[in-house]
């Protein structure tokens, strides 16, 4: 469930373990590449965090990031 934090889409993801997070982290990559707009994340052994602002928005959330989040919670 993505939550609107500090003027960015936030969520928190855990996974079985690293590998099965990692794959999730390679799948949102490629998203975020045909999109051409990319995340803020973190990655702590099985737990992903991401945060999506648009830069160019002064970092504020635009349906840029809705539509990735969008993107994201379909994988």
């Amino acid at each position: 469930m993505w939550q609107e934090i500090d003027h960015a889409l936030y969520q928190k993801r855990t996974f079985k373990n690293f590998s099965e997070a990692f794959g999730f982290m390679a799948r949102v990559a490629l998203l975020a590449e045909q999109q051409h707009h990319h995340p803020r994340w973190t990655n702590v052994w099985n737990t992903v965090e991401i945060w999506l602002t648009t830069h160019d928005a002064g970092d504020r959330v635009t349906e840029k990031d809705r539509l990735l989040a969008k993107a994201i919670d379909q994988l």
